[in-house]
C-alpha cells in the first residue's frame, strides 16, 4: 500500500509538472507588415513566412518550453498607421519584440517608438539609415542599399562602363538608394550623367527616360519598389532604348517579372541568394537554410519563397536563437540579438555587434539577370 501511495504521488507530481510547463506563458512577438496597399508584394510574403515559421516552432514544442504568440497588423504601407500599430503592440499587446515594418519609410517612422519604449525592432526594410548610425533597440534583416549599390558598381567597373543615368523613386527607399549611388560613384570611377526621380504613384516615366536617351549614359540604374520599376522597364522598351538596365534589390521577386512582362528580359539586379539557391555550390554556408525555406514556402503557399519573405524568416529565427540563449524580455532579447555570430539565414550570414545592427557583408548579394522570365547568376 505504501509503495502504491508513493507511486501515485509520483504520477500526480509528474502530471502537475507537465501541466505547469505546458501552461508557461507565451512570448508575444509583434509584426508590422504592409500586407495590403502598394507594398503588398513585400508584406504578404513576410506575413506568410513569419506565420509559417512561428507555427512550425510551436508545433515542435516552442522555444525552451514556451510557445511564441505572433500578433500581426497590416500597416498598408502607411507610416502614420505603422506608428499607431507599433504603439498598440507595445502598450496593449505587451510584445517582447517587433518584426518589421516592410518599408524604409515606415521603419524610420517607427524607430522613435521602439527606442522610447525600449522594445527591440527588427526591420525588414533596406535603407541604410535604419541602422546607421546604430540605434540601441533597432536591428534589420534586409541587406543594406549600400551593399547593393556596391555590387552593381563593382560589375560596371569591371566592364569599363563608367557613365550612368540614375532614376530613383521619391520615397524613403529611393532617397536612400540615390544617396548611396551618388556617394559611391567616385570610388568606382563612375560619373552620373543624368540624375532624375519619379513619384511613387507615377504611371509614366517617358519624360525622364527621353532625357536619359539624349545623355551620354552607358547604363541606366533604376532604384525603387514595385510597381514603378516595372513601368520604367516597359517605358524603356517602348522608347526603344537599348542601354543595359539595372534595378535595385527592391524588385527581387517574381512579382517584378510578372508586372514588367517581356520588358524584364535582360534586366540585372543585386539579390539575396534565395532566388538562385538551387544552383549555389554545396559549399555555400546559406544553401541548406535557403533550400529548406524555398521548399517549406512552396508546400504551404504553392508559391516560390522569395527575397522578401526571407527577411521575415531571418527575423523570427534570430528571435528564436535569442530565446534559446535565455532571453524572454525586451531587454534580454535585445542583448542576445547583439551577440549574434555567424547566423546563416536567408538574407546572408549575420553577425551583429554593438557597432553593427545590420550584420551583413557584401557576400549577402549576388548579381542576377532575368532570362526567359527566370533568374540566372551573372558571372
Amino acid at each position: 500500500m505504501r509503495f502504491r501511495a508513493i507511486s501515485l504521488l509520483t504520477v500526480v507530481g509528474t502530471l502537475l509538472c507537465a501541466t505547469t510547463a505546458f501552461a508557461a506563458p507565451t512570448i508575444k512577438i509583434g509584426a508590422l507588415f504592409a500586407v495590403t496597399g502598394p507594398a503588398a508584394f513585400l508584406g504578404e510574403p513576410e506575413r506568410n513566412t513569419a506565420q509559417m515559421v512561428v507555427d512550425e516552432i510551436n508545433k515542435a514544442g516552442g522555444v525552451k518550453g514556451r510557445k511564441l504568440e505572433l500578433i500581426i497588423y497590416d500597416t498598408a504601407g502607411d507610416a502614420t498607421k505603422a506608428v499607431q500599430l507599433a504603439t498598440k503592440l507595445i502598450k496593449n499587446d505587451k510584445v517582447a519584440a517587433i518584426i518589421g515594418p516592410s518599408t524604409t519609410g515606415e521603419s524610420m517612422a517607427v524607430i522613435p517608438v521602439a527606442e522610447k519604449e525600449q522594445v527591440p525592432l527588427i526591420s525588414c526594410a533596406a535603407g541604410i539609415k535604419i541602422t546607421e548610425p546604430v540605434k540601441k533597440w533597432v536591428f534589420k534583416t534586409a541587406q543594406n542599399d549600400t551593399l547593393a549599390v556596391g555590387r552593381i558598381f563593382e560589375y560596371l567597373q569591371k566592364n569599363k562602363q563608367n557613365k550612368i543615368a540614375i532614376l530613383t523613386v521619391s520615397d524613403g527607399f529611393g532617397a536612400s538608394g540615390r544617396e548611396q549611388l551618388k556617394a559611391q560613384a567616385s570610388k568606382y570611377g563612375i560619373t552620373i550623367v543624368s540624375d532624375d526621380t519619379y513619384g511613387p504613384k507615377d504611371t509614366d516615366m517617358t519624360a525622364q527616360l527621353t532625357k536619359i536617351r539624349t545623355s551620354q549614359a552607358q547604363v541606366i540604374i533604376c532604384w525603387g519598389t514595385n510597381p514603378g520599376p516595372a513601368l520604367v522597364a516597359k517605358n524603356i522598351k517602348q522608347l526603344g532604348i537599348k542601354l543595359p538596365v539595372y534595378m535595385s534589390h527592391g524588385v527581387s521577386s517574381k512579382k517584378f517579372v510578372e508586372l514588367a512582362g517581356d520588358a524584364a528580359e535582360g534586366i540585372r539586379l543585386p539579390s539575396g541568394k534565395v532566388l538562385v539557391s538551387d544552383v549555389l555550390p554545396n559549399t555555400d554556408a546559406q544553401k541548406k537554410s535557403l533550400l529548406a525555406f524555398v521548399k517549406d514556402y512552396q508546400n504551404h503557399y504553392k508559391a516560390e519563397g522569395d527575397h522578401f519573405g526571407g527577411h521575415a524568416w531571418d527575423a523570427v529565427m534570430l528571435l528564436k536563437s535569442a530565446i534559446e540563449h535565455g532571453a524572454s524580455t525586451p531587454d534580454t532579447i535585445r542583448d542576445q540579438l547583439e551577440k549574434t555570430k555567424q547566423f546563416h539565414g536567408i538574407g546572408g550570414t549575420f553577425t551583429y555587434s554593438a557597432q553593427d545592427h545590420a550584420g551583413l557583408g557584401k557576400d549577402a548579394f549576388v548579381l542576377v539577370e532575368i532570362k526567359n522570365r527566370d533568374w540566372v547568376i551573372v558571372k
